[in-house]
This record gives C-alpha cells, structure tokens and sequence, in this order.
C-alpha cells in the first residue's frame, strides 16, 4: 500500500485519538475534534481514521456487539471488555507470537498477526457488585 500523505487535519484526528485512550468510536473522536476544529467534518474525521488505520497509524477494533472503535496505539496488544460498563483498556502483556506459527502448522494459514480480546468485569464493576 502506498505511504498516506499526513495533513493535517490526519494529524489532528490521530493526536485526538491518542489523547482519549478509551478506544472512542468515530462519533466520539469527531466530537473530541470539533470542539477545537468545528470545520473539520464527521466525514473527513471517518475517512482519515480508516486510513489511518489501513496505514498502520492506528488500531481498528472491529466488536461484534458494539460500534467499530480506534486505538490510537498502533503497536500490537491485546484489550480487555467490561460486560459492566462497557470500557474498554488495553491489556499490557507479551504478544503471544508463537500463537501464529501454531494456527499455521496446524491448518496451514499464512498468519500475519492476531488479535485478542478478553471479557470480564472491571475493577469498578466487580467491587461494585460486591
């Protein structure tokens, strides 16, 4: 794929999505932008973040019982789902990289990478049910 030029208005959306850290969806990064930049539309907002995405700048989570949400952490790593609240945070633990070579062997898939996702309950949520 060819290298995407970064305008500014790209910087602008991925500089918001690293700020918000809580993996927003377009809506909630295009309303974070236009607070500071009401010109820049929801549209340019939606396009730029599946391009940076595409370009490896960013991170598409695609969930299937919710909106597609961004990272603006680009390198890999793993999240955690709170069937609580919601939130969603990233999960800082070593990359399970031998995990490809084993889908590989055993069904003969080329892997590039994987994603992992884990659900549970969030600090808050658990002590609140306590």
């Amino acid at each position: 794929m060819a290298a995407q030029r970064n305008t500014v208005q790209r910087q602008i959306i991925l500089d918001t999505l690293k700020m918000l850290r809580t993996h927003p969806t377009v809506d909630e990064v295009y309303s974070e932008v236009h607070k500071t930049h009401p010109t820049i539309s929801k549209t340019t907002v939606y396009r730029n973040l599946r391009q940076l995405a595409e370009s490896g700048g960013a991170r598409r989570l695609s969930l299937s019982d919710s909106l597609e949400r961004y990272d603006g952490t680009a390198k890999q790593h793993y999240h955690f789902k709170c069937d609580g609240c919601g939130s969603i945070s990233d999960v800082e633990i070593e990359i399970l990289s031998g995990l490809n070579c084993v889908v590989q062997q055993k069904y003969g898939l080329q892997v590039d990478a994987h994603d992992i996702m884990f659900w549970g309950l969030c600090l808050k949520c658990a002590s609140a049910r306590d």
